[in-house]
């Protein structure tokens, strides 16, 4: 019988999982610690796990939820899915590859599938179109913690369900379009960023600049930057959200399609006891230009 392993290096994790770029998103580097303690003072930390050629992540609040990115055949991944979430405990909701979390989730009855939606993911720069940017890209720049208020504004007015915030743990820093009459007309974000992988979330505009090429002049500085930085960068987005996906492909990222899965009863007995599941946050609320 196989047994689950628990992962210690990322070196060890990118051989198990063939360089997954999901997954090396969620590992955030694998801060060190000692395998299979938790951290004193409630304080939570990366983990993962290996079970023949399954590979499972569970970030604790990476993009505001526990999050546990699966990969490898099904028949291999639920068990080491039992196992994990015997461990770390059902907030975590599983993602990963639309037909893979859908096979695990029929193995395993507690788990529900949520919805599914977009990884979009690239090693390079971003394209530029024949014609070019409807904005040169002197519009856009990084802003400084002077720009703090101005974003917290533009969030409300136009995407109040972003996850991405000033001054929230894990957003790195924000990119602006600011054109000649000084007025913030759309933002981008470094947030949640792992070593291997950069990750962009809060992309929006004005809504009575939408359109005028402001987010895309934004989205391109925070995309180049990532890729120069990390070597790729990834984000997440709704199917539905036709302009945001139509930008990134025009961009050079490649779509991939997932699904979320979670516990589907308010008690599970996964952990062979009935463990409180933690209230589900909005599925508008996550991604960029959607939830997850």
């Amino acid at each position: 019988m196989q047994m689950s392993h628990e992962i210690t290096s990322m070196a060890e994790l990118r051989r198990s999982c063939s360089g997954d770029g999901l997954l090396l998103w969620a590992s955030q580097g694998l801060p060190p610690g000692r395998p299979g303690r938790r951290p004193g003072h409630g304080v939570r930390r990366v983990r993962a796990w290996r079970r023949g050629d399954a590979v499972a992540v569970a970030a604790p609040f990476l993009s505001c939820r526990d999050r546990l990115a699966i990969h490898g055949p099904a028949d291999q991944v639920a068990p080491l899915v039992r196992d994990v979430l015997a461990e770390v405990g059902t907030t975590f909701r599983l993602i990963g590859s639309e037909d893979l979390v859908a096979a695990v989730a029929d193995r395993i009855d507690e788990l529900a599938l949520l919805r599914t939606f977009g990884w979009m993911e690239t090693d390079r720069p971003a394209i530029r179109t024949a014609g070019g940017s409807r904005q040169p890209a002197e519009v856009a720049r990084w802003l400084d913690s002077s720009w703090s208020a101005p974003v917290a504004e533009l969030l409300a007015e136009t995407y109040p369900g972003s996850y991405a915030r000033p001054g929230l743990a894990g957003v790195r820093r924000w990119a602006g379009a600011v054109p000649s009459d000084g007025i913030l007309a759309a933002v981008a974000a470094d947030a949640w960023s792992a070593p291997d992988v950069g990750y962009i979330a809060g992309v929006v505009a004005r809504t009575q600049l939408q359109g005028q090429g402001y987010a895309a002049a934004a989205f391109r500085l925070v995309l180049d930057t990532l890729v120069a930085e990390h070597g790729r960068a990834a984000l997440m987005v709704a199917a539905e959200n036709a302009p945001a996906v139509r930008l990134y492909r025009q961009c050079g990222l490649s779509w991939r399609s997932l699904a979320a899965a979670g516990v589907a009863s308010r008690h599970s007995v996964i952990r062979g006891d009935r463990t409180p599941v933690a209230e589900r946050i909005s599925d508008q609320a996550c991604m960029t230009g959607s939830g997850t």
